[in-house]
């Protein structure tokens, strides 16, 4: 018997195998109309920004125009998902705090604990969303142009590095970098003689 959504007429079943499961998280940032003038008066158009990201750390930011709000969107998904990159996190956090910045607009970027969420404006957490990050404390600083901030946070999460990263970096072995619990350093030995 197949079941039924409650207060519809379709079925869970049916509904399960028409709805295809998206594969990028988009979210639309800004939509904005511009104005280009002419000699016969002014051509209006339609500025789109998204951001798209498989929500596992791969993101990126496009921009389209177009005379129509849906072709300019279109336009910036595909630039968006040109552009991907991928980010550098840890666990549901990123690794360390760091600055992006671009033009104007400054975005401080901080780890936070598990279960804190993602504490941003609007814009910074559509970018924080589509990497799947869910735990970040964040604070837009200087300018608060929509894609300034957008460009900023991504410039902050591309200089994001973990600890693997760094150690292939400066051609060293991971534990160079760890401090085992309950050893101490060669420098504070301090035996008392037998």
């Amino acid at each position: 018997m197949l079941e039924r959504e409650p207060g519809s007429g379709i079925s869970r079943a049916g509904l399960e195998a028409t709805v295809p499961i998206p594969e990028f998280i988009e979210r639309v940032i800004e939509v904005k109309r511009v104005s280009k003038v002419v000699k016969g008066g002014k051509r209006m158009r339609i500025s789109a920004t998204v951001v798209a990201g498989d929500g596992k750390g791969h993101i990126g930011v496009g921009h389209g125009k177009a005379s129509e709000v849906a072709q300019a969107v279109r336009k910036a998904s595909l630039r968006a998902k040109k552009s991907f990159f991928l980010v550098s996190t840890k666990g549901n956090t990123i690794p360390h705090a760091v600055t992006g910045k671009y033009s104007a607009s400054r975005v401080l970027l901080k780890p936070a604990s598990t279960g804190t969420g993602l504490v941003a404006c609007p814009k910074v957490r559509a970018v924080l969303e589509a990497a799947g990050i869910k735990d970040c404390l964040t604070k837009s600083l200087g300018s608060n142009n929509s894609y300034n901030i957008a460009i900023a946070t991504l410039n902050g999460l591309r200089r994001l590095r973990n600890l693997e990263q760094i150690a292939r970096f400066r051609n060293k072995p991971i534990s160079h970098f760890v401090m085992k619990k309950g050893v101490e350093s060669e420098g504070d030995i301090s035996q008392e003689p037998d």
